[in-house]
């Protein structure tokens, strides 16, 4: 069985962070581990706070994992400060991690700033370089390109930019904020633009976390990157298509939509 790392911050609410790849990384067919970077305290209504972990326990859950069970896939999603990036970056190299997709996690939902300016720096210098892929949002991908991103045609100068500095694949997405949920994959000079369908569900908490865990996985089963893009967004299409509604703010999606079988059902089925 293939087998993929989530290295994040974990969200007491299970919609996104580390417990949403893990739900999306089994459901699409791998071994899913994690290394938590920090415990936050939120809901669908917003993060109220954040105990992040020490450098040196990162660490070493990261040697644990490396050392017995190597990932074929790395998602990387919140990381807050330089140390921790510092700490990633080290490992990352140590074991020459492969299929490495950065998730830039810098603002959530709802609103939320997770990451310190120092630690933006850090990201750029050490970690961006080691990535396969990239997958920022539209305010991501301003901070990364340093350009404003206001149209389609700024999303491709945007993300040839970053790819160009950082070597890497870039998938830029644009979300409602431009086109709905059309996402633009930048890489080796080329363009794809991968169209997806509008679904009339605000219940939205997780889904960077979900679609960059999924691509991850799909990298893990040998699939090229265009294909683990596409699949993934399928995935996250019937994710949200199938409709969950908990929570008072953005709620998080059903990521286990596909889950059926008799450990499944419900008392008296």
């Amino acid at each position: 069985m293939k087998t993929a790392l989530s290295i994040a911050g974990s969200d007491s609410s299970g919609g996104a962070g580390i417990q949403a790849d893990i739900k999306t990384m089994t459901i699409n067919g791998v071994y899913a581990m994690s290394a938590v970077t920090a415990l936050t305290a939120q809901n669908t209504t917003g993060v109220q706070g954040i105990f992040e972990v020490s450098p040196e326990f990162l660490a070493q859950q990261l040697d644990c994992v490396f050392t017995d069970i190597p990932p074929d896939a790395v998602k990387i999603g919140m990381v807050s400060s330089a140390g921790l990036i510092q700490v990633i970056a080290e490992k990352l190299r140590q074991y020459a991690a492969v299929n490495i997709v950065v998730d830039p996690v810098m603002v959530s939902t709802s609103g939320a700033r997770l990451i310190s300016a120092d630690a933006v720096d850090a990201l750029k210098r050490r970690l961006l370089p080691l990535a396969t892929l990239l997958t920022p949002n539209i305010p991501e991908t301003e901070v990364l390109s340093g350009m404003k991103v206001e149209c389609a045609a700024d999303m491709e100068r945007a993300a040839k930019a970053i790819s160009d500095a950082y070597g890497c694949a870039v998938l830029c997405k644009g979300g409602h904020q431009l086109n709905d949920a059309n996402d633009l994959l930048y890489r080796n000079g080329e363009t794809r633009w991968f169209n997806g369908r509008r679904i009339e569900n605000p219940n939205t908490h997780g889904t960077g976390c979900t679609l960059s865990s999924a691509i991850a996985a799909n990298l893990a089963k040998n699939y090229g990157m265009d294909e683990s893009v596409e699949r993934a967004k399928a995935y996250i299409s019937e994710a949200l298509g199938a409709m969950l509604n908990l929570g008072a703010g953005s709620g998080p999606m059903n990521h286990a939509f596909a889950l059926t079988g008799k450990y499944a059902e419900e008392a008296g089925k």
